[in-house]
């Protein structure tokens, strides 16, 4: 399989990158400014799979053309491209009364326009490949959270992306779906919560524990692979239940 992930430099990303090349795939991956870290996620792949194909290729996916030479860019690496994790994406919080509209701004561009943005530049692929499969990622965020009305906009809009995507693609061979996960050690978590606020997340969450990053990954992978064929428009928690606990 030739898989493209955006935001593949660090995190979730970057699991799933390490997860296919370890699963025997071909990847692209897509980072917005941090080299440095691209060039880790590279090497950690080249140690994990060394017969495997992966580029990190920078783009900003507020930006549509950038999002359409992105996709160019993964042709060229991959010769194809048969499946695309829509992993990107930032958060700025503030209450709803004092959020400015560049914080506004910048979650939407950034995680909603910017998803559209990379499924529509690589939707000819997935097309013509006759089995494409389109995964993002969102957020429990989407069902409303206080000081995260941008980013739970952006997130509540990309299901409803997902299952129009769906809806238009299935008939032929696409698939879209969206991995929610829960709460896991990445670094959009660390910058976005206090030591307090992630003791009080795990001891709510009825697992009782983050998730690992690996188990998003998989969840991933699967949506990406045929055994996945008839899974379309779905919404699938990675959360260890911590969505549904009262």
């Amino acid at each position: 399989m030739k898989l493209v992930v955006t935001g593949g430099s660090r995190g979730i990303g970057r699991a799933v990158v390490l997860a296919s090349v370890q699963a025997g795939h071909d990847v692209v991956f897509g980072y917005r400014t941090d080299r440095a870290a691209a060039e880790q996620t590279m090497a950690l792949a080249a140690e994990a799979a060394p017969a495997r194909r992966c580029h990190g290729v920078q783009v900003d996916q507020r930006d549509a053309e950038a999002c359409e030479a992105f996709a160019d860019a993964a042709r060229h690496h991959l010769d194809g491209v048969d499946a695309v994790v829509a992993n990107a994406g930032i958060n700025r919080d503030a209450l709803a009364f004092t959020m400015d509209d560049d914080t506004w701004k910048e979650v939407i561009d950034t995680n909603l326009s910017g998803s559209f943005y990379i499924a529509r530049a690589f939707l000819p692929d997935l097309l013509a490949c006759g089995a494409g499969r389109l995964v993002f990622v969102g957020s429990i965020a989407a069902g409303g959270l206080s000081g995260q009305a941008n980013y739970a906009a952006s997130k509540a809009g990309i299901e409803g992306l997902s299952r129009t995507l769906a809806k238009e693609y299935a008939r032929k061979g696409l698939t879209s779906n969206v991995v929610v996960p829960g709460f896991f050690d990445t670094d959009l978590t660390r910058a976005s919560m206090s030591p307090q606020q992630q003791s009080f997340w795990t001891q709510f969450c009825p697992a009782g524990r983050m998730g690992e990053l690996e188990e998003v990954a998989a969840a991933v992978l699967f949506l990406c692979t045929r055994a996945s064929s008839f899974v379309n428009g779905a919404v699938l928690p990675v959360t260890g239940g911590l969505d549904w606990s009262p």
